[in-house]
């Protein structure tokens, strides 16, 4: 069911993604709790559209920091 938040209104925006990736967002959630308003299933989140700029940038940083980068092929 959803939560109702008495004397605050948010326009919102349905994310729906990987369970990996939902994790991380919940990572990201927990310092301030300032982005998720609703944690619907294992791959959908209902986030303030305000803070959907600064997620994806946090998300960004996080992903480019874990990726694994290509090794060459020592073959010449």
């Amino acid at each position: 069911m959803p939560k109702a938040v008495k004397g605050k209104s948010y326009v919102c925006v349905l994310i729906e993604c990987d369970p990996s990736i939902k994790a991380i967002i919940l990572k990201i959630d927990q310092e301030k709790h300032d982005y998720i308003v609703e944690d619907l299933d294992d791959q959908t989140l209902v986030i303030k559209e305000t803070q959907l700029p600064r997620l994806k940038e946090k998300l960004d940083e996080i992903l480019a920091n874990t990726q694994q980068l290509p090794e060459e092929s020592g073959s010449e």
